[in-house]
């Protein structure tokens, strides 16, 4: 049976060969004037005009004079019809290969063919190809999409799973559609992209363990950021109005179907609006994005059958947990939290406080919800950059939406009052100096600017699990290149 490094040997033999005949086998221009795709859709305008195709070879046959090349692009397959003999165009050019030169090809180089589109007796839609340019020699076969289904090999070689699977390319296109229409939405209501610092003295925006760098030109350690919240919210105070920033961020946690510690986010903040505000136009947000990037408001997420089509209601924190566990959550029971969470084969380790209960208990109401629904008025005690609400000074307007037993979001009236934000920080500060790794630092370049001053704003972000979930995907399988441990 022929081993990887037989099927290596024989395409070095060929390389050479090829290079000993002139002919240069990995050129740096091909003259593609037309993709695949655009011949199959208009074969009947088409047929009969020259064309220049490129693609990989995805099979060959061959019957002495006579040969079928299938080639693809990113838009579709063709077959290239040979038969022999050449013409001027292949005489006129000695980088061009005809018939005789198939046995120099293998399945998986990428080649270019000239010649005319038509068909062949059989019926099928065709380029009547004159000659070809070898574009790229390859070394390695590419396996057969029965041999290449082991996940560690898919996400370790993902070059080789996009090439072979090719639904995991369209999944990467609508990954793609996705983070375009969300920046589609937002420069429509008046919202200005502006990218922000990865590197941060001090990093804050949520509870997460932060990535530590050390940069050499400055002699110190960096953290890489877990939001892009507090940089926006600096903006608020220079003077702009709707800003937003899509890019990657970064939390030292576990990798999980949902969670990746490298992900891309979505942050955005405008002045003059409250949570109200942002309730109305982040669930027209979400809705736009998912007609624009799947084409349906209807989605079958694990058992949960969803319609986001629907006004979405809202629900009060305090409701939810008092009518799913009992739970008193102004007046917390740290045991009673606790025995919840055991009794659910819950299990944390560290120092925990109560605001790490609390939403461990939630999480576990959360992943029973099918939703779409608002989860509104969180405490105060675990949302510690949100405004209180004036009604209920005990709760904050901060607002999720639940879909599918999952938070796809996070927004909140902002905190504005510097005291008020010096106070809360120095709250974290103490709960992180206990030895809560996921507890915000006290940033006081952050309050200053408050000093100055920031209008009343609201706040949102959601991050690529909102594509996963809507996909029906893991965390791994929905992006491009998952980061696996070093072999």
């Amino acid at each position: 049976m022929a081993t990887l490094k037989d099927y290596r040997d024989e395409r070095l033999r060929k390389l050479d060969e090829l290079r000993k005949a002139g002919i240069d086998p990995y050129p740096a221009k091909s003259f593609r004037d037309t993709k695949i795709g655009d011949i199959l859709k208009n074969y009947e305008t088409m047929e009969g005009s020259s064309v220049v195709v490129a693609g990989r070879i995805a099979s060959i046959r061959s019957f002495g004079k006579l040969a079928f090349v299938v080639v693809e692009d990113d838009s579709g397959k063709i077959q290239l019809f040979l038969s022999g003999g050449g013409n001027e165009r292949t005489t006129a050019r000695n980088d061009i290969l005809d018939i005789k030169a198939v046995k120099l090809l293998d399945a998986g180089d990428f080649i270019e063919a000239y010649g005319k589109v038509g068909k062949t007796k059989t019926g099928e839609i065709s380029v009547l190809t004159d000659g070809m340019r070898m574009l790229t020699k390859t070394l390695r076969p590419l396996p057969g999409r029965d041999g290449f289904t082991n996940k560690e090999e898919r996400y370790r070689r993902r070059y080789v799973d996009m090439a072979v699977n090719p639904e995991v390319r369209e999944r990467m296109i609508r990954r793609s559609k996705f983070w375009q229409a969300t920046r589609d939405f937002m420069n429509a209501h008046g919202f200005i992209e502006i990218n922000i610092p990865i590197l941060e003295h001090t990093t804050g925006g949520a509870d997460a363990v932060p990535f530590v760098t050390h940069m050499d030109a400055l002699d110190q350690d960096f953290y890489l950021r877990i939001s892009h919240e507090l940089p926006l919210k600096r903006l608020l105070g220079g003077g702009f109005e709707k800003v937003y920033d899509i890019g990657a961020r970064f939390r030292n946690e576990g990798v999980d179907d949902e969670h990746l510690p490298e992900h891309i986010a979505f942050e955005s903040y405008a002045a003059y609006e409250n949570y109200e505000d942002g309730m109305k136009l982040y669930e027209a947000m979400i809705k736009y994005v998912c007609e624009q990037t799947w084409g349906t408001l209807q989605f079958k997420v694990g058992e949960f059958e969803i319609d986001l089509a629907p006004k979405w209601k809202k629900i009060k924190y305090a409701d939810i947990m008092q009518e799913k566990f009992g739970v008193d959550v102004f007046y917390p029971d740290d045991k009673q939290l606790r025995k919840i969470l055991k009794d659910n084969n819950v299990e944390l380790s560290g120092v925990v406080e109560t605001p790490r209960l609390l939403d461990n208990v939630w999480k576990l109401v959360r992943r029973q919800s099918a939703g779409p629904f608002w989860l509104i008025h969180e405490p105060l005690q675990i949302s510690p950059l949100a405004k209180q609400e004036p009604s209920d000074p005990r709760v904050t307007q901060r607002f999720h939406p639940i879909i599918a037993g999952t938070e796809l979001g996070n927004g909140f009236s902002e905190l504005n009052d510097p005291l008020d934000q010096l106070r809360r920080f120095e709250e974290q500060q103490a709960m992180r100096d206990k030895g809560d790794g996921e507890a915000q630092m006290l940033d006081m370049d952050f309050v200053e600017m408050l000093e100055y001053g920031m209008p009343p704003a609201c706040g949102w972000g959601n991050s690529e699990r909102n594509f996963w979930v809507f996909e029906g995907v893991s965390a791994r399988e929905g992006v491009p290149f998952p980061l696996m441990k070093k072999l």
